[in-house]
């Protein structure tokens, strides 16, 4: 198994099952993160990147396996363990109450307060802050009702948020699935954004000129097991979708042998 130069991987999961019932859902899975870095976890339906992105979330708790966080062994069991950690997750549905407006919405639940009361200056001014240092240029107000947002600035809001507390994986459930061609190019260039700011991105899709465009490597899910991770711009977009389908590249296996960073390939 080769790694690439530099540091570890800030999250490292090594053997991971999960099972529910007599259903195994994750079958000894490997899987590394890397800071400054977008890794695309795809597979087909029922492959398991749910669970397995649960498991890292501290929503479920994995049967077995090696969780190591920053090198340090780690076994969440509840997502506020995870946020603990730095661990942070943006859900397809992005949980954003629309009569709020942003500054709200981004200190929902974690609100600060100065002598009893909310601290409405200190909070607009780290959402501008957090805002300004992603770049985003798309929001005329930090006190927009989210109510009146477009698509592409509700997913903003949302990956905003999970920065907004010094976390250092951020994972994203399809975060361009319901977006136009322009909102995607803007949701694209943020995510980019947040793996130059020096945090791992998780980024789940099942659009693959997405993970094309932004991934630095693409680790698939096979029925449970994770059939490769390899480096994104050395496997073409049909041998990807190769190993989504069936778990291997056919006669080509052979060709991916040096840039496969973990390579478990499904018989």
């Amino acid at each position: 198994m080769s790694q690439p130069s530099g540091p570890g991987p800030l999250l490292s999961l090594r053997g991971i099952h999960k099972s529910f019932g007599p259903v195994d859902v994750l079958k000894g899975v490997d899987l590394d993160v890397f800071a400054g870095q977008v890794t695309a976890l795809v597979g087909d339906n029922g492959a398991g990147k749910s669970t397995l992105v649960k498991g890292i979330a501290g929503i479920h708790t994995f049967d077995r396996g090696q969780y190591l966080f920053d090198g340090t062994p780690a076994s969440p069991s509840n997502p506020k363990q995870a946020n603990a950690l730095g661990i942070e997750v943006v859900y397809q549905d992005l949980a954003l109450c629309d009569n709020l407006d942003v500054v709200q919405n981004l200190f929902l639940g974690r609100e600060t307060t100065a002598s009893g009361l909310l601290d409405e200056i200190t909070m607009e001014r780290r959402a501008a802050e957090t805002l300004a240092g992603l770049s985003v240029r798309t929001l005329s107000s930090v006190r927009m009702k989210v109510a009146s947002l477009s698509g592409g600035q509700r997913q903003t809001v949302a990956i905003a948020r999970a920065v907004l507390w010094n976390s250092k994986v951020v994972i994203l459930d399809e975060p361009t699935a319901a977006l136009g061609v322009a909102q995607t190019e803007q949701v694209l260039q943020l995510v980019r954004r947040l793996a130059d700011n020096g945090l791992g991105v998780i980024l789940i899709s099942h659009n693959m000129n997405d993970v094309k465009r932004v991934a630095d490597t693409i680790a698939v899910l096979y029925l449970g097991q994770m059939a490769a991770q390899v480096r994104a711009a050395d496997v073409s977009h049909g041998q990807i979708v190769e190993l989504i389908t069936s778990g291997r590249i056919g006669s080509a296996a052979g060709d991916i042998d040096s840039p496969v960073l973990t390579k478990g390939v499904v018989e």
